[in-house]
């Protein structure tokens, strides 16, 4: 944060009006919570669509994030949303991030807006912290354990659709569920929660060298944790739209091999 005080006050040379600027940014400091909310508020309404009004996310080989591992329950002739036993694990995971749980409290709740500013003068006072409903948030190390097991799914299905009904495959798909999970790779692998089961309790790095490599490469990932978290929302949304629109006949299916 930067501050400078204007020199010309009609109150005399003591009164001066603060001005804060973002040292990384020309922007007003409203932008960035503006597109978070409109982001975030965007991605709940595309799933909400995905999960509740769709019942299946394959195509050939391919097979969308939000349907992975594939699972099909009936209750009599009631088909549960397949998606539903799979989006509970992102949603933890995402809900309770130290990245978002930044980004939405300074977006939707402006609990401030951005550093340095006041918080807003009809609530002051009002922050409490995680307390009350947030304390869900501290579940945020077992979201990590579920995503990281739904993480090897997602691998596994970029590997089963290299090896179609027995010859090799390759298509669009195959790239977009390739650099899909390579982005939730980098987000899941650089959570902070991660970070500090490799190596944050530690007081002597030099006493456990397998955990201090290991801290050092979920610190890689950790530096950019912001990046990963953003570049892995769109690349969900841009794998299932491409997958979908392969169901609904709008693209065809190319194959590269």
């Amino acid at each position: 944060m930067s501050v400078s005080n204007e020199a010309a006050s009609p109150a005399g040379p003591s009164h001066f009006r603060a001005i804060v600027r973002n040292p990384y940014s020309v922007l007003p400091n409203w932008v960035y919570p503006a597109f978070v909310a409109v982001a975030l508020s965007a991605f709940a309404v595309y799933s909400i669509w995905v999960v509740f009004l769709n019942n299946g996310g394959r195509y050939g080989p391919y097979l969308s994030p939000f349907y992975s591992p594939e699972i099909t329950l009936r209750l009599g002739d009631f088909l549960i949303p397949p998606a539903l036993w799979v989006a509970w694990a992102p949603l933890a995971f995402r809900g309770t991030c130290y990245y978002y749980r930044k980004a939405y409290f300074r977006s939707f709740f402006w609990h401030p807006r951005s550093c340095a500013v006041p918080e807003p003068r009809n609530r002051p006072g009002s922050y409490r912290g995680e307390t009350g409903f947030w304390a869900l948030n501290n579940l945020h190390r077992y979201a990590l354990y579920a995503i990281t097991v739904q993480m090897a799914f997602l691998w596994y299905d970029v590997a089963a659709q290299f090896l179609y009904r027995g010859s090799f495959h390759v298509g669009l798909g195959s790239l977009l569920m390739l650099v899909n999970v390579v982005c939730l790779s980098g987000y899941t692998f650089g959570c902070h929660a991660l970070r500090h089961l490799a190596g944050g309790s530690q007081d002597c790095f030099s006493c456990n060298r397998a955990r201090f490599a290991l801290w050092k490469g979920v610190t890689v990932l950790n530096v950019r944790h912001d990046r990963w978290a953003w570049v892995s929302l769109f690349t969900v949304v841009l794998t299932d739209v491409y997958i979908r629109l392969l169901m609904l006949g709008v693209l065809p299916h190319g194959t590269w091999a």
